[in-house]
């Protein structure tokens, strides 16, 4: 689940989890930290969270600390929201194809283990028949 950061009119965040205002920065390294955060204003209850961590980008930014270069945000503003949309598709999609071929893989091998196991059981039986008649044969 998010963590949950309120938004106050006078743009303090407060962590829930913490029950502290925090800094842009803290925010941040919280998200470095690997959770995941919904921020809401506090008035209004609306998800702001997007308009926070373009803040989060900007303030990092403005320190000279920003690990996107200005090629990058000139596109992602040309290309709008169809940019970053495009870009988790195209990722998803090269998910897929890769899961797809893994499990195309698999389904074979999965399929030769089933026909070994029936060869061993029917040279098993096969040996235990020649067993039973090599016996006859002695008698």
């Amino acid at each position: 689940m998010a963590r949950l950061i309120k938004r106050y009119g006078s743009r303090k965040l407060y962590d829930t989890e913490e029950s502290r205002y925090i800094s842009l920065s803290e925010l941040a390294a919280i998200i470095r930290d690997g959770e995941e955060v919904h921020v809401v204003d506090n008035a209004s209850a609306e998800d702001v969270t997007t308009v926070t961590l373009s803040q989060v980008i900007s303030d990092e930014g403005r320190r000279g600390e920003s690990f996107l270069s200005k090629d990058l945000l000139h596109d992602l503003i040309r290309a709008g929201e169809s940019a970053v949309s495009n870009g988790v598709r195209q990722i998803q999609e090269g998910v897929d194809r890769f899961v797809k071929r893994s499990l195309d893989k698999v389904g074979p091998i999965r399929q030769a283990r089933e026909e070994m196991n029936i060869l061993k059981q029917r040279i098993s039986e096969l040996e235990q028949a020649l067993t039973h008649l090599e016996s006859k044969d002695k008698e």
